[in-house]
C-alpha cells in the first residue's frame, strides 16, 4: 500500500483537535448539526474536480483553496457542498471563526491532516482551508444591463490565467461579470479561480450563445465596444456609456466576425512601431478602467 494511498485512506477521526476545537463544546463533531464525512471519498472527489472539467460540469461543483477564497466566498453567500481543512495548518483566527460557523450550521466537512491537505493543495506553502463549492452560473435573460455600469463578453480565451486576471481587474472597478459565449471558456478551471484571489466570488458569470447575446443587445439598446489592434479609434477618444458592453477577441484571432458586427465602436490601444498586440489581460484592464473613469468622473 502506497504513502498516498494510506494518508488518504486515514479516518478524519484519528487526529486530535487543538485545545481551542476540544475546549469549545460547540465544536464537539459528535453533536448531531455537525456532519463529519469521509476523507477518503472528499479527497478523491476534490482531485476529480481540479483535473476532469466534464466531471465539474456535470457536478455543477468546483474547488477552491485558500484563506482569502474561502473568507469571499463565505461572506458573499457561495453555497458549499463540502468543508475541507486542517487545524494544524489553519491559523487564521477569521477563517476558523467562519469553520467553527459552518460546522454548527450543519455544512458538511472532513477534518485532515497537514499530509492530506498537501495531496490536494496547489500552493506553495498550504493554507489548510478548501472548499467545494456550487458553481453559480446565470442565464442571460436573468440579467438587467441598465443595474451595472459594465459587462465584458468572451468567447475564447488562451490563457485561463489571463481570465483569472481579468476577473480580479472587473471586480476592482465595481463591473458586474462575464459574458461567456459558447463552451470554451471554463471560469471554475483551478488556474482560473488560483489567478482570481477570490475575485470570481465577486462577480456574476452568464452563458450564453452568439444568438442570443445579440437578441439581448438589441432588446436593451447596449453599446458594445470592441477590442482590436485594427480598430480605427483609440480607446480613450470614445464615450462609454452606462452600462457598456466590452468585446474581446482571442489573444491570436481578434474578434470573430460575427462579434464585429455587434459592436458600434472598434477601438485600438495605441502602440509604438513594432508592435501590434497585447496581452488580451493588458489590453482588458486598460479598456476596464476606462469605463470606470469614463462613468464615475
Amino acid at each position: 500500500m502506497t504513502e498516498l494511498y494510506k494518508l488518504m485512506k486515514t479516518s478524519s477521526n484519528d487526529f486530535k483537535p487543538s485545545t481551542q476545537f476540544k475546549n469549545n463544546k460547540q465544536d464537539d463533531e459528535t453533536t448531531a448539526n455537525h456532519r463529519q464525512l469521509e476523507v477518503a471519498q472528499v479527497l478523491a472527489k476534490i482531485k476529480r474536480l481540479q483535473y476532469n472539467r466534464s466531471y465539474r460540469d456535470k457536478k455543477g461543483l468546483f474547488f477552491a483553496e485558500g484563506i482569502r477564497n474561502f473568507v469571499e466566498a463565505v461572506d458573499q453567500g457561495f453555497p458549499i457542498d463540502a468543508l475541507l481543512y486542517s487545524e494544524k495548518l489553519l491559523i487564521s483566527p477569521v477563517a476558523r471563526k467562519l469553520v467553527r460557523r459552518l460546522k454548527r450550521d450543519g455544512v458538511p466537512f472532513a477534518r485532515v491532516s497537514p499530509e492530506q491537505f498537501r495531496i490536494i493543495s496547489k500552493t506553495e506553502h498550504a493554507s489548510g482551508v478548501g472548499a467545494i463549492f456550487h458553481q453559480q452560473v446565470q442565464k442571460l435573460d436573468q440579467i438587467k444591463p441598465n443595474d451595472h455600469i459594465c459587462w465584458t463578453v468572451l468567447s475564447n480565451i488562451r490563457s485561463l490565467g489571463n481570465f483569472g486576471t481579468l476577473l480580479r481587474t472587473s471586480t476592482a472597478i465595481g463591473a458586474s461579470g462575464f459574458i461567456l459565449v459558447g463552451d470554451n471558456i471554463d471560469p471554475f478551471d483551478p488556474n482560473v479561480v488560483r489567478a482570481t484571489m477570490g475575485a470570481i466570488f465577486k462577480q456574476k458569470i452568464v452563458r450564453t450563445t452568439i444568438e442570443q447575446l445579440h437578441s439581448w443587445i438589441k432588446l436593451y439598446k447596449l453599446q458594445v465596444i470592441g477590442a482590436s489592434p485594427s480598430g480605427l479609434v483609440d480607446y480613450d477618444r470614445v464615450s462609454y456609456t452606462h452600462p457598456t458592453i466590452l468585446m474581446l477577441g482571442n489573444e491570436r484571432s481578434g474578434l470573430t466576425q460575427e462579434e464585429q458586427a455587434m459592436c458600434q465602436n472598434i477601438v485600438r490601444i495605441p502602440m509604438i512601431d513594432g508592435m501590434d498586440s497585447l496581452n488580451v489581460a493588458v489590453a482588458g484592464s486598460l479598456l476596464l478602467y476606462e469605463v470606470f473613469r469614463a462613468t464615475t468622473r
